[in-house]
């Protein structure tokens, strides 16, 4: 579906003068009434005003969603809903990452849904999204410094329920980004990721119950809300954990590489995180394109700037392919172990060691 794009890579002091990484630190209408978007690049916060009666959408192109992956390295939850106009789902999702299966999978879709089920306009904000749809009851609500997710639906003659509560530290910053795609002004692709909040909770599925801390679990935060070309690829990639510096003191530390998505020439969904500050560096890719059989290879990353040099040692790929000819989601979530270096925004250099996060591609028709 996609030619794989290949990067020119150029050393710091030149990219720091050649690339345009335009960050907004003020409020701004991310459309105008006509559904042009006004803004292209990155914020700390999601400072872009989202009015979705303005989005000049086809008939699948606008899509919102709000996206939570809790993971402690041996077990993923994924609660996700999302509305594409024409329709959407609102599932939880249980996966053994040491086992490599899926336990549990709880979709509920719906139909007809433009002004049905719509999700709050921002995400890391103080919010609450709860409703039931079909069998399906969830509850997402967002305080200042803390998020609680709460889901429960039937399955298989067996209840699915979850919940999760987990800690957002004061002025805990993130990346949004707001990227155009060349030759129709109306599409774009507008996400906020949102890491490093560590997690407690559990999944219950029938009498098996699976248990998570606050010790060594996190929670990212995928928010989107796009107006897209109908078919996309991409990678992302995403982890949060703690690390010890040589005083013994322990950091947040979390990083958000995303690619091949839209116009760069303004932002790269690219940032560090190291105790709740955003540290922004330039674009990243991979050595060695993974398609269509090297996904269990080891991936190494490198970034433009030479800010990220990681390699991922894969555990697991989370491989799905849902195809219904108009409509396709082909995925590969690759799970492993992450080891390299990354330097902060005042030169600083943090060696990473066995770190656990992931990095999917994604071929998208919808």
């Amino acid at each position: 579906m996609s030619k794989e794009t290949k990067r020119t890579y150029v050393p710091f002091n030149e990219w720091k003068e050649k690339s345009r990484q335009t960050e907004y630190t003020e409020n701004t209408p991310l459309l105008t009434p006509g559904g042009e978007l006004i803004p292209k690049g990155w914020a700390r916060h999601n400072v872009f005003e989202y009015n979705r009666d303005y989005v000049k959408q086809g008939i699948m192109s606008k899509k919102e969603w709000d996206f939570y992956q809790v993971s402690d390295g041996k077990y993923m939850v994924q609660l996700s809903f999302a509305n594409i106009t024409v329709g959407g789902y609102v599932a939880a999702k249980l996966i053994d990452l040491v086992n490599k299966k899926v336990i549990a999978d709880a979709t509920q879709l719906f139909l007809f849904s433009k002004n049905r089920f719509v999700p709050p306009a921002k995400g890391d904000v103080p919010n609450r999204f709860a409703e039931k749809i079909g069998k399906a009851e969830f509850d997402f609500d967002t305080k200042e410094t803390t998020r609680s997710l709460w889901f429960r639906m039937p399955l298989k003659d067996k209840m699915v329920e979850c919940r999760f509560n987990m800690d957002i530290m004061p002025g805990l910053e993130n990346i949004t980004t707001v990227l155009p795609f060349d030759g129709d002004t109306t599409k774009y692709f507008m996400t906020t990721k949102q890491n490093c909040m560590p997690c407690e909770g559990f999944f219950k599925y029938g009498s098996d119950v699976y248990e998570f801390t606050k010790d060594n679990t996190f929670c990212a935060l995928d928010w989107g809300r796009v107006n897209t070309p109908h078919e996309m690829v991409w990678y992302w990639g995403n982890g949060s954990t703690y690390i010890t510096d040589e005083k013994g003191e322990k950091h947040l530390f979390g990083f958000e590489i995303t690619w091949a998505i839209g116009n760069e020439s303004n932002a790269t969904e690219t940032c560090l995180f190291y105790d709740g500050k955003a540290h922004k560096f330039g674009a990243v890719d991979v050595a060695v394109f993974p398609k269509p059989d090297k996904f269990m290879e080891p991936w190494k990353f490198v970034s433009e700037d030479g800010r990220f040099n990681m390699t991922m040692m894969p555990t697991f790929d989370h491989h799905s392919d849902m195809n219904l000819g108009v409509a396709r989601m082909h995925t590969h979530q690759v799970h492993g172990l992450w080891s390299g270096d990354v330097t902060l925004d005042d030169g600083t250099k943090l060696e990473i060691k066995d770190m656990y996060a992931f990095c999917e591609y994604v071929e998208n028709k919808w």
